[in-house]
């Protein structure tokens, strides 16, 4: 798995940047446009969150669990809808940031929550952090659906019968090409450059080979109650949030000013921050990357 100093580094070294550009409550995974992009990209995470409370049960007295839980948009929509909603992170700065808004966030990795520390849950979801879940050397080391396995039986755990999980995640596409071929010495503009500039944006992380692979790791625990992809949606997503991120503020400009030096010492963060290119859209528009929403029911 990603460890927390790989997560600081994706998402703890943006946050009140992210935060001032997206809002204090933003989510950071890919919006449910289903093809309307006239919607505003807060009526599209809207939209999203809408749907993941109909997949599986987001009402009152219900209580959720967040694994990855980021800025805290779906603690947020729990609580709106009068349910009780626990998250896990392992970036102090969305903990942090959760916690500021009433939000119950704990650093937790999310194979360490058990029903002894956090008790059970009537439903799971998790947007945006199944990639973080094999990291490249487990990859490597062909332990990649041995990792998905125990996570799933572990989940399973926290569930009680017909218990639904809701999984958001982004999968190697159809055109993905050998990984190792991805290699930021290839050719500019090729698909193993914008592939390796990708993997220093989400260091520790590797992505499943399409959904069946999840779907095939999650039994015998779990039954598929349906995958939709949301590829289109998420280009478009990462098109809005370009955009915010984008717009000017003073604030904005002194905080990027502290991160010179760091520009200037790392080169990881070049890669990660400043290349001037957007190599997850561009590898959804390739079908290099797919993105799938999954809903599970326990067995």
């Amino acid at each position: 798995m990603a460890s927390q100093r790989d997560l600081e580094f994706t998402y703890s070294l943006i946050d009140r940047i992210f935060r001032l550009s997206l809002g204090e409550l933003a989510d950071f995974s890919g919006a449910k446009y289903d093809g309307d992009f006239s919607l505003s990209l807060e009526q599209a995470q809207r939209r999203k969150h809408e749907y993941v409370a109909e997949q599986i049960g987001i009402d009152r007295g219900r209580r959720v669990l967040d694994l990855g839980c980021g800025w805290g948009p779906l603690l947020n929509f729990v609580r709106e809808r009068d349910a009780e909603g626990v998250g896990v992170t392992l970036s102090t700065a969305q903990a942090e940031s959760c916690r500021r808004h009433g939000l119950d966030a704990r650093i937790t990795d999310a194979r360490q929550v058990t029903r002894d520390g956090f008790g059970g849950f009537d439903a799971v979801a998790s947007l945006g952090a199944f990639e973080h879940f094999c990291s490249p050397d487990e990859y490597r080391a062909g332990r990649q659906e041995e990792v998905y396995e125990e996570l799933f039986a572990h989940v399973a755990g926290l569930l009680p019968e017909h218990g639904r999980l809701y999984l958001q995640t982004m999968v190697f596409g159809r055109n993905m090409i050998d990984p190792e071929e991805a290699l930021l010495e290839a050719p500019r503009d090729s698909d193993a450059w914008y592939l390796a500039l990708m993997m220093h944006q989400f260091p520790g992380s590797f992505l499943p080979f399409g959904h069946e692979q999840i779907v095939r790791s999650a039994e015998p625990h779990f039954r598929l109650v349906s995958a939709v992809s949301g590829r289109l949606d998420y280009i478009e997503t990462i098109k809005q949030w370009r955009r915010r991120f984008a717009q000017p503020s003073l604030r904005k400009t002194l905080l990027k000013a502290r991160l010179v030096p760091r520009y200037l010492t790392s080169r990881e963060f070049r890669l990660a921050f400043t290349s001037g290119v957007s190599a997850n859209s561009v590898c959804f528009e390739r079908e290099l990357l797919d993105h799938f929403r999954l809903v599970f029911e326990r067995s």
